[in-house]
């Protein structure tokens, strides 16, 4: 089968109209009532340049007294960078042993107080030390009796990770591989000191 010639597509001229008189009576309008923006003057800029007395000659200026009193506007604190998750690479890395674990912290048997405490400073030097990723291990918890209440530490420490506190030192984590605990268990990626 013979395939069509291709042609050249049609070329398109572009012609600029020339305004009717009713279009341009419409334009006049529109330039003449067309007004620039004006942008507000500071307050105390004006009030300043209103205050300021004119030096009489052979007197010399008094001193300027602002009449806007200064008052100093508080700076909020910088927020937190948001937490982002592990990349599928990193933790593949992670979980085959490619990628080493810089250091391991162990929270078993601890109250919430005090492994609160403990990883705070935990991270805290693997921050400043320049750590990359951590392991965090909280323990699965019991599983045993009727009432089987998964532990408060694997709660709660996935919280504790996303409070502003933590945030400076932690860029993001996630559940370890089941070689390195599994459930019990979390990669943390560290943030780097600057």
């Amino acid at each position: 089968m013979k395939r069509p010639p291709v042609l050249d597509p049609p070329q398109v001229t572009r012609r600029k109209r020339a305004l009717s008189r009713e279009e341009l009576e419409l334009w006049e309008n529109v330039t003449k009532q067309a007004r620039p923006l004006r942008r507000r003057p500071r307050a105390d800029k004006i009030s300043v340049e209103a205050a300021e007395p004119r030096p009489v000659e052979g007197k010399p200026a008094p001193a300027l007294k602002s009449s806007v009193p200064s008052r100093k506007i508080p700076v909020a604190p910088p927020a937190p960078p948001p937490l982002a998750p592990l990349g599928r690479r990193e933790r593949s890395q992670l979980s085959r042993g490619r990628k080493d674990i810089d250091a391991r912290l162990d929270l078993h048997g601890m109250t919430q107080t005090k492994a609160h405490r403990v990883l705070l400073n935990f991270l805290h030097h693997a921050h400043a030390n320049g750590m990359t990723f951590v392991l965090v291990i909280t323990g699965k918890g019991r599983t045993v009796g009727p009432e089987s209440e998964r532990g408060i530490l694997r709660r709660q420490v996935p919280h504790w990770l996303s409070l502003p506190e933590f945030r400076s030192f932690v860029v993001g984590f996630e559940e370890a591989h089941i070689g390195h605990g599994g459930g019990g268990a979390l990669y943390v990626r560290v943030r780097r000191a600057r």
